[in-house]
């Protein structure tokens, strides 16, 4: 299928990439090449692409971000001990944590403390501690923990916090789908300066994430898949599923070279 010129110029200017002509037919060769490109983009973290491969499929959009930085002040081995955590079903675990004094801009708000924790490339792992067991979604809660660090002067703070090392894989249809993008997920026209009659198919995200003493380690990919449905050129089709007739013909001629009849193809 065609790709429409308008999406490769904003593929191009603005993300310095193209489209890569594919077989999808070929699931031997085209699924080891999406798989090969997460695997590159996310340093080895992310091994295959996350969305369901389909034959039928017409175009997929990979997305890769990967993030390793140190902390701007490391935290001292000798510093991690075990230490008890409270899980959110009030089970108490023993977990390996970090501890250290560093100067950081910290606040409390209305039901929970946050803390900015900086590494040493411009970027920050804000971290958002309720006061109750239950997170919840967290979208109040770091909008308003954004407002607070603002204004907040680093001070000294002895800070403990616990190693982790996560992963996740789900299918984003159905995120899609919880947050009201019902049409996003139907349309058949909406995509038309991609390939005409595009609609999605699959989507699927995995991301890990390693914090450590040192720093940082994170890698996610997204991925689209879509079909060209109504804007596929139709196709006749003829299924030769009961006895037919044959013969092969000479085309300057029209002679009949062989005929036949094929009652019991075995």
């Amino acid at each position: 299928m065609p790709t429409g010129e308008g999406y490769l110029r904003s593929l191009a200017r603005h993300y310095g990439t193209g489209v890569y002509p594919v077989n999808f037919q070929d699931e031997a060769a085209t699924k080891p090449a999406m798989d090969a490109w997460a695997n590159k983009n996310t340093g080895g973290r992310i091994k295959k692409a996350p969305a369901r491969y389909d034959r039928r499929d017409t175009f997929s959009v990979l997305n890769a971000v990967y993030f390793a930085s140190a902390w701007n002040v490391p935290f001292d081995p000798a510093d991690t001990s075990e230490m008890p955590f409270t899980t959110a079903d009030g089970t108490q675990v023993s977990v390996p944590t970090m501890s250290g004094i560093q100067e950081l801009a910290s606040a409390r708000g209305t039901g929970s403390q946050a803390v900015d924790l900086p590494y040493a490339e411009g970027f920050v792992m804000r971290l958002v501690l309720p006061d109750s067991g239950d997170a919840g979604t967290g979208a109040q809660d770091f909008a308003d923990a954004a407002r607070a660090l603002d204004a907040a002067a680093p001070s000294p703070t002895q800070l403990y916090l616990p190693q982790w090392d996560q992963k996740s894989s789900f299918d984003l249809r159905r995120v899609f789908a919880g947050l009201g993008l019902q049409e996003m997920l139907e349309t058949e026209t909406d995509f038309n300066s991609i390939q005409h009659g595009l609609k999605i198919t699959q989507a699927g995200q995995a991301a890990n994430i390693t914090v450590a003493e040192k720093g940082t380690v994170a890698a996610a990919v997204t991925q689209i898949n879509a079909r060209a449905v109504s804007g596929a050129a139709p196709r006749d089709e003829i299924r030769f599923d009961r006895p037919f007739l044959y013969e092969i013909v000479h085309v300057e001629t029209g002679l009949p070279l062989f005929m036949g009849k094929v009652s019991d193809p075995r």
